[in-house]
């Protein structure tokens, strides 16, 4: 098999971070990356030696070249751009979260089977060699039957109102950010939950 070639979906910060890692696989190779201007997508691509750079993100969707697309966009916007790319017959591998909520996620995903596509959530952490150890010893009983799970993750942020960590339009707030962490483990290690409690605390950005 030849190399499979990517497209890169938005030129923020975590598609800098996809890239470099990226590279490091000798099966993948970064074809080209599509931005909501010619000149970001410029100045992403020749600093990585990107070949091919698109000024929209249906040019990159409609490049016959790319196999599949990386979304890097903020939270909000993820369900409009898997569509796209699903639509035009890509691939697609998603940043966490997914979508938004449930009802987008339920449209996204039956829009990938309905073209016979594949379309994955960046779930990075599940992929840890630590964690297929871990559901070695739960699903072999090693460590007995697992009746609670307690899951922290997080990071201090400095309040920025127009951040995508703060700003509500860019699905700010923890539980998307890093909350969805400790969501996809609890599954990973529980299974599918039947129900859920949730407790908020409201900051200054509610």
């Amino acid at each position: 098999m030849g190399k499979v070639r990517w497209g890169i979906l938005g030129t923020g910060a975590i598609a800098r971070q996809f890239v470099q890692g990226l590279n490091s696989v000798p099966e993948a190779e970064v074809l080209a990356v599509g931005s909501r201007s010619s000149a970001s997508a410029q100045e992403f691509a020749d600093r990585r030696s990107i070949p091919r750079r698109h000024a929209s993100y249906d040019d990159l969707a409609s490049d016959p070249d790319v196999d599949v697309v990386y979304i890097a966009t903020p939270h909000p916007f993820h369900a409009e751009n898997a569509t796209l790319c699903l639509e035009a017959g890509k691939a697609v591998l998603c940043e966490k979260p997914f979508c938004v909520n449930a009802a987008e996620a339920e449209r996204v995903v039956e829009l990938a089977r309905e073209k016979r596509l594949f379309i994955m959530e960046g779930m990075w952490t599940r992929f840890f060699p630590l964690m297929e150890e871990v559901r070695r010893l739960v699903s072999e009983g090693d460590i007995g039957e697992v009746r609670m799970l307690n899951v922290d993750f997080g990071f201090r942020a400095d309040l920025d109102p127009a951040s995508r960590l703060f700003d509500q339009r860019l699905g700010g707030g923890a539980l998307l950010d890093v909350g969805v962490y400790c969501v996809s483990f609890a599954a990973m290690i529980l299974g599918r939950p039947s129900g859920s409690v949730g407790l908020s605390h409201l900051g200054e950005r509610r």
